[in-house]
């Protein structure tokens, strides 16, 4: 079992496969624009799972998501966004994660991997909440984990930006990057 380590003790994850519950989680991101608003969008394909050892050293955490499947509300901002100015989802059509350590203390749990997005890879600490693991209607084992970062879209290559009249930018570089997902033991 994985043990994933609390305030009250040891919580133990059940080895085995742990998959993302698409109807009941979402990807999504935050960037100002023009450095007075925030522009929110999602991600409508996505995918993880969490695959727990009874060696802890053992468990992995991988997930990915579509970056064409972007919906920021505005199908010509979406297009932009697809194209080699951003994502170049052509080429590079997934963002990836994968963990090299989880710790939990109560309900923090602080997330320790390595996000690829246009083929570059970059170190990430990922922070939020975790619950579980806690039994639903049907029997099944969940957990949920409503997680966030920051990272600098000029680290993966993302270097658009317009500069607007008063000097400032139209786009910021830190881009805060939010998963609410619920797994479901396999």
């Amino acid at each position: 079992m994985t043990q994933l380590q609390t305030e009250q003790g040891i919580v133990k994850v059940p080895a085995g496969t742990w998959k993302v519950d698409p109807a009941h989680s979402s990807v999504g991101f935050e960037v100002k624009h023009m450095m007075i608003s925030t522009v929110r969008g999602h991600f409508s394909s996505f995918d993880g799972r969490l695959e727990a050892d009874e060696d802890p050293e053992r468990s992995q955490v991988t997930g990915w998501v579509d970056v064409a499947s972007i919906n920021t509300g505005s199908p010509d901002r979406d297009a932009h966004l697809r194209s080699p100015d951003f994502f170049d989802a052509e080429q590079h059509p997934e963002l990836r994660f994968t963990a090299t350590s989880i710790e939990r203390n109560g309900d923090e749990v602080t997330i320790d991997g390595e996000i690829t997005l246009r083929g570059v890879t970059k170190p990430v600490t990922i922070g939020g909440t975790v619950v579980g693991p806690t039994p639903d209607a049907y029997g099944n084992q969940r957990l949920a984990f409503d997680v966030e970062t920051t990272v600098d879209r000029r680290d993966f290559g993302i270097n658009w930006n317009l500069e607007l009249p008063n000097g400032v930018p139209a786009l910021g570089n830190d881009v805060k990057i939010t998963a609410n997902l619920a797994l479901v033991q396999a």
